[in-house]
C-alpha cells in the first residue's frame, strides 16, 4: 500500500510540511521567473522572494511552513519522550536541545520570510544564517536520537538515510555562506554565485526531505490535548 493511502497517526504533519515547503519555493520561483525578476538557472532562494508579487507569496507560505515545522518538531519531541518512557536510551536533555534548536531554525525562517534582502539585508542575512545553522544542527541531533532509539524508534536503514541527509546538509553550509560572501565582495563573480546557490538549494531540500523520514514514526502515535481546571 502506498504511504499516501495509509495515513495513520499524525503522519499528515510531516507530509503537509514537506509538500507545502517544497511548493513554497517552486511557486515563488515560477512567479519570479514569469515576472522576469530572476534568471532561469539557479537563483538564490532569497532572490525568488525579493520582489512582489513573488515576495508576498513567498512570505506567506514560508511563515506557514515555519509554523508547520514547529508543530512537527514538537510532535517528534513528544514521540521521543514517550518512547523513552518505554525503552530509555535518549537523554531528556538531548531531546529538549533538539526541540529548541529546531524552533530557532523556524524563527530564522520567519525572519527570512518577513525581511526580504531588498529591504533590511542585515536582518535577512542573520535570519538565513540562524535557519541554516540551527536547521542543520537539528538534523544532526535527530540522527543521533534515531540511533539511540533502535529498534523501538526506527530501523537502522532509516537511521542511515537520516544521517545521509544530515551530512549532505552539513557539508552544504560552508560553501553556501562563504561563496555568498565572496560573491558580494569579488565583483559578483558568477562562479561564487553558482557554488553558493547550488549549495543553498541542496542544503534546504536536504533539510526539508529530512522530515519526510518522519512519516514512518508518526504513524505510530497520536497527540491529545487535555484540559483541566486549576483547583
Amino acid at each position: 500500500m502506498f504511504w499516501f493511502m495509509d495515513m495513520k497517526g499524525i503522519c499528515i504533519l510531516p507530509v503537509f510540511l514537506v509538500i507545502w515547503s517544497s511548493s513554497t519555493f517552486m511557486v515563488s520561483y515560477l512567479i519570479a521567473l514569469f515576472e522576469h525578476d530572476v534568471g532561469f538557472i539557479l537563483p538564490y532562494i532569497s532572490e525568488i522572494g525579493a520582489k512582489p508579487p513573488a515576495s508576498c507569496i513567498f512570505g506567506l507560505m514560508t511563515v506557514i511552513t515555519a509554523f508547520a515545522g514547529m508543530a512537527t518538531m514538537y510532535a517528534r519531541y513528544k514521540f521521543v519522550e514517550k518512547l523513552n518512557e518505554k525503552a530509555g536510551g535518549v537523554p531528556p536533555a538531548l531531546n529538549k536541545a533538539a526541540l529548541w534548536i529546531g524552533m530557532l531554525s523556524c524563527l530564522g525562517m520567519c525572519f527570512v520570510a518577513t525581511f526580504q534582502e531588498t529591504t533590511i539585508i542585515q536582518v535577512h542575512d542573520a535570519g538565513a544564517i540562524l535557519f541554516f545553522v540551527s536547521g542543520v544542527l537539528y538534523t544532526i541531533l535527530q540522527s543521533v536520537i534515531s540511533y539511540k532509539t533502535i529498534p523501538y524508534g526506527c530501523s537502522m536503514a532509516l537511521c542511515r538515510v537520516r544521517t545521509g541527509m544530515a551530512t549532505m546538509a552539513f557539508l552544504a553550509v560552508p560553501p553556501t555562506i562563504i561563496c555568498a560572501l565572496l560573491h558580494r565582495t569579488e565583483d559578483k563573480d558568477y562562479v561564487f554565485h553558482l557554488v553558493s546557490a547550488v549549495s543553498e538549494w541542496i542544503m534546504v531540500f536536504s533539510f526539508i526531505f529530512f522530515f519526510f523520514t518522519y512519516i514512518h514514526d508518526f504513524k505510530k502515535f497520536i497527540l491529545k490535548l487535555r484540559t483541566e481546571f486549576v483547583s
